[in-house]
């Protein structure tokens, strides 16, 4: 019950930021948007306290360990691979430009268009 609670004070805080950032539209944008970053600071310190914002942080730990495993290809791999995607782009449009151009001229032919 306290974590329905909890996330009850998150939301409300968040639709009350974002209601007082436009109801101070008179006062500097710099400042509600200092306040805003305030208010969403509060919400996600209220909703790290709860089991869901606990679970959350933790698969966020897990995903930046996951990204710091990946072997990133160098540049020398990037550029060679980028060279043959593009050289493979262009034969696969000629092919389909030959392709194109000769079932143009058999339906022409089958139709006897210009002759």
């Amino acid at each position: 019950m306290a974590d329905k609670i909890k996330l009850l004070l998150v939301i409300l805080l968040l639709g009350g930021g974002i209601v007082g950032f436009y109801y101070y539209s008179d006062q500097s944008q710099l400042y509600r948007v200092l306040g805003l970053l305030a208010v969403v600071g509060v919400a996600v310190a209220v909703m790290l306290q709860t089991t869901q914002g606990k679970a959350a942080w933790s698969f966020f730990k897990d995903s930046r360990t996951e990204v710091r495993k990946v072997v990133w290809p160098t540049r020398k791999e990037t550029v060679q691979t980028t060279m043959f995607i593009m050289a493979g782009v262009v034969l696969v449009g000629i092919f389909l430009w030959l392709l194109d151009t000769v079932l143009l001229m058999g339906v022409q032919l089958l139709t006897g268009q210009g002759s």
